[in-house]
């Protein structure tokens, strides 16, 4: 996984103003959970060469640019530009992870990350479906879900100053 180093100056940018706000830490234990998870982190936005499958740790990690929709209305509000900030998600307890129409590591690939969903098995385990736009996806196989989300940086800017669109 690439380092943050070249992310940009809009780092400045950041507000998590006096400490009013703070990065979130969250962790998805119930296919409850990553429903929150994965609405957070719709839209997010990451290089294919910041995914990550370290099969010896059992981990599975994407470093992304996350949309802050928990700022969105704030941001509307005080009419003042959206913010996306640097994330870390990683998946423990891996046993294998597959992809389609994605390949980990290609460099110059920009994706969307649209979902995570929870498929359980009939023990524990079961498949967490991570959801591309353009059809893209990768399912992680998994002993049991643990799957965690953990802001990297300060918010900074949205390049595109907008917040993510879905009409048609």
């Amino acid at each position: 996984m690439s380092e943050l180093a070249g992310v940009g100056n809009d780092m400045s940018d950041a507000t998590f103003a006096d400490g009013s706000e703070r990065a979130l830490r969250l962790k998805a234990e119930t296919a409850e959970d990553l429903l929150v998870l994965s609405s957070l982190l719709q839209d997010s936005i990451l290089d294919a060469e910041d995914i990550s499958w370290r099969p010896k740790q059992r981990r599975f990690s994407l470093l992304l640019n996350r949309f802050r929709w928990e700022d969105r209305d704030a941001a509307k509000t005080q009419k003042r530009p959206f913010e996306r900030v640097r994330t870390l998600l990683h998946a423990d307890s891996v046993l294998k992870v597959a992809s389609r129409g994605i390949r980990p590591g290609e460099k110059d690939v920009v994706l969307s990350l649209l979902s995570v969903t929870f498929e359980p098995s009939d023990d524990l385990g079961g498949k967490v479906l991570l959801t591309f736009a353009g059809d893209g996806e990768i399912v992680l196989d998994v002993e049991c879900l643990d799957v965690n989300l953990r802001d990297v940086s300060k918010p900074y800017l949205a390049v595109s100053g907008k917040e993510p669109d879905h009409r048609l």
